[in-house]
């Protein structure tokens, strides 16, 4: 019965040559993993933040008070934007992270510009009421010109100052939550993406 000669030869792709290779590509695929999974906390806690934020504006139009078409654009470009990376992160879908970042800069922007608009017109609002106690009767004076002036806050603006720290809280965690999301999903594309060869 004739033996088969292997000789010293062994087969292609077992023979050590493409061990740096192998190597390499396990390491990718360890990499995509951790980023997977760190990427997952960071939609997390953005779909706590986001619903942090569309609580407030349901509470807002409970309240029949003018709801802001910013406030509400934004909060819907961030959801969509995380269900797609949702998508993106499970089906390892460059294009769908990709456009998870850019769309979750927009809204982060968009909640910022928010605030500021917001504050501002609060601040425009939120004047104290003056009463001067020299006449008879209550009037409301744009500066104070006597001594004896009181400065008298309208308490209902205690619950509108409380919920716009709340706003600018949510968004400042966003903010660095955002800028992580984004050099955790660059790293996953980058390491999701084919190695180029040395030609």
């Amino acid at each position: 019965m004739q033996q088969r000669n292997s000789g010293n030869r062994r087969p292609t792709g077992t023979d050590g040559s493409d061990f740096s290779y192998r190597m390499v590509v396990d390491n990718r695929y360890t990499k995509v993993a951790k980023g997977k999974s760190t990427l997952s906390k960071v939609l997390f806690i953005q779909a706590v933040l986001v619903l942090v934020g569309v609580l407030d504006l349901v509470l807002t139009y409970l309240k029949k008070e003018p709801v802001e078409t910013l406030a509400v654009v934004s909060s819907s470009i961030t959801v969509i934007s995380i269900l797609v990376g949702e998508v993106g992160r499970k089906r390892s879908r460059v294009n769908f992270l990709r456009f998870y970042m850019a769309a979750s800069s927009i809204g982060i922007l968009g909640s910022i510009a928010s605030i500021v608009q917001s504050n501002t017109q609060l601040k425009a609002s939120n004047s104290p009421l003056l009463i001067n106690s020299n006449l008879n009767g209550f009037s409301l004076l744009g500066q104070i010109n006597n001594p004896s002036s009181m400065v008298i806050h309208d308490p209902s603006k205690w619950e509108t100052e409380k919920a716009a720290l709340l706003k600018i809280a949510c968004v400042s965690i966003g903010l660095f939550v955002q800028i992580f999301s984004i050099t955790t999903t660059t790293s996953l594309v980058r390491n999701m993406s084919p190695p180029k060869r040395a030609s």
